[in-house]
């Protein structure tokens, strides 16, 4: 049985929080000399709907489990989506509850989509808000992963911060909301330093708070029509890069770091293995682009760089157009769509150590067709992993590619080529954002019928 006295205390928590963030924006556009009207009466309305939710608890009921963990975690993404859209619709932004739905649901997803076709129109405390729900929804999927999403306690840290890896259940206990205030102002404290960094590159303070929050929830979103395309300081990119790769490492190592324990951080073959995937990746794409002769030497390697390290962490940042780079650069960035960054993060798409685990499978079957009765254990950072894990490790990714396949015939039946089709569906899928041709980078989703945006 379900408790949904615990479900219900959930979802009013988390209704009370998005109307604190509404007052937020409020503050944001009274500042910028807007009307706060909206936001006030989103904010109201949300708060009050979050008392009436609110249910006491007695001492035995704090401790929940799976069934209960799903429902929460399912229920506040649709709660927070729904009442997201007030500050769309009571502002006349947007007049369809499709399209604010929409858009809400890109923010709280970390996903770089959007139905607005001109967002240079939008007023600051609609940009704001805009960005500022992708930084908290990239925040939530962290703290879901430790403290509703069942865990295993006594593996390493790559693997605590399971998000559906596939990893045997516990249940969990309230101790973990106080990991989630120390990951809060790790994450704030990350979020705060890019902003000042990017301002001491010449970038405006409202600029630089929007695009530190879409970097570090690896949302995406700008701005600007033409994403980062409008600043062209090699600082500022490389300040983004940074903080991009940070966004999409497990923040939780950062605890064995201010506690000098740099073995258990040097130790971690999921970040080993996302370093080297960045790395390996934006070599590559810069050599390819500079191999084309698009562009300069400088510009291959800036720009190969930049893309592949902000699909590679699903932030979904552009500052060109990558699906006019040639065949080989976008067949590159399809691949980069299934990789992801670390666990532990508010990435998305199929993450570091599934893959990690994937290819040691691979490398030990092959091992033994040749040798059939020799133990080949699949060990990451000393612990080996059971085969249960491995098996639904592998049910994952299949039905991984499966989604990806289906969205992709959905969107041809909609009337888009092959390519287009498949790269959106992994793209969205994989909370990335820009696909290619007319779901591309420089493109939005305004044209699409109202039963495509759903």
């Amino acid at each position: 049985m379900i408790n949904y006295r615990i479900v219900a205390r959930a979802y009013s928590h988390i209704m009370f929080v998005e109307g604190l963030l509404m007052l937020l924006a409020a503050g944001v556009a009274l500042i910028s000399g807007e009307k706060p009207a909206p936001f006030l009466f989103s904010a109201i309305i949300t708060i009050v709907a979050a008392l009436m939710v609110f249910t006491p608890l007695r001492v035995n009921e704090k401790v929940f489990g799976t069934k209960e963990g799903f429902v929460i975690i399912t229920g506040n993404l649709l709660i927070l989506c729904i009442f997201g859209t007030l500050p769309f619709l009571l502002s006349g932004t947007l007049s369809s509850f499709t399209d604010a739905f929409f858009e809400t649901m890109a923010g709280f997803t970390t996903t770089a989509v959007s139905v607005f076709s001109d967002r240079e129109v939008l007023s600051h405390g609609i940009l704001f808000w805009r960005c500022l729900i992708q930084w908290f929804g990239g925040f939530m999927i962290i703290a879901f992963s430790l403290s509703v999403i069942p865990v295993i306690r006594n593996i390493n840290i790559q693997l605590t911060t399971t998000e559906f890896t596939g990893l045997p259940s516990d249940r969990i206990y309230p101790q973990a909301v106080r990991t989630i205030g120390k990951l809060l102002a790790i994450y704030s404290s990350f979020t705060a330093a890019e902003a000042i960094m990017l301002v001491a590159g010449g970038m405006s303070l409202f600029d630089a708070v929007c695009i530190s929050f879409s970097t570090m929830s690896t949302g995406g979103f700008s701005p600007y029509n033409d994403g980062l395309a409008s600043f062209t300081s090699p600082y500022l990119m490389l300040v983004i890069m940074l903080f991009m790769v940070i966004a999409g490492s497990n923040l939780a190592l950062v605890f064995f770091g201010l506690k000098a324990d740099f073995r258990k951080i040097t130790g971690n073959s999921e970040l080993r293995g996302y370093l080297f995937l960045s790395v390996f990746f934006a070599v590559v794409l810069s050599s390819v682009l500079l191999s084309t002769g698009i562009f300069p030497v400088k510009d291959s390697f800036l720009k190969g760089s930049f893309h592949a390290i902000s699909i590679i962490s699903t932030t979904g940042f552009f500052n060109d157009d990558f699906s006019q780079w040639g065949a080989v650069p976008v067949l590159l960035i399809i691949i980069l769509m299934f990789s992801g960054g670390m666990t532990g993060s508010p990435s998305g798409s199929i993450k570091t150590i599934r893959l990690l685990i994937i290819a040691r499978n691979i490398r030990h079957e092959v091992r033994r067709l040749i040798h059939p009765q020799a133990y080949l254990p699949i060990r990451i950072d000393r612990h080996t992993i059971p085969g249960s894990v491995i098996y639904n490790l592998l049910v994952f990714f299949a039905l991984y590619v499966l989604v990806v396949c289906a969205g992709a015939l959905v969107m041809s039946f909609m009337g888009y080529d092959l390519l287009v089709s498949f790269s959106t569906s992994a793209s969205l899928l994989g909370n990335i954002g820009p696909g290619t041709g007319a779901a591309g980078p420089f493109s939005d989703y305004s044209g699409f019928t109202e039963s495509g945006k759903w």
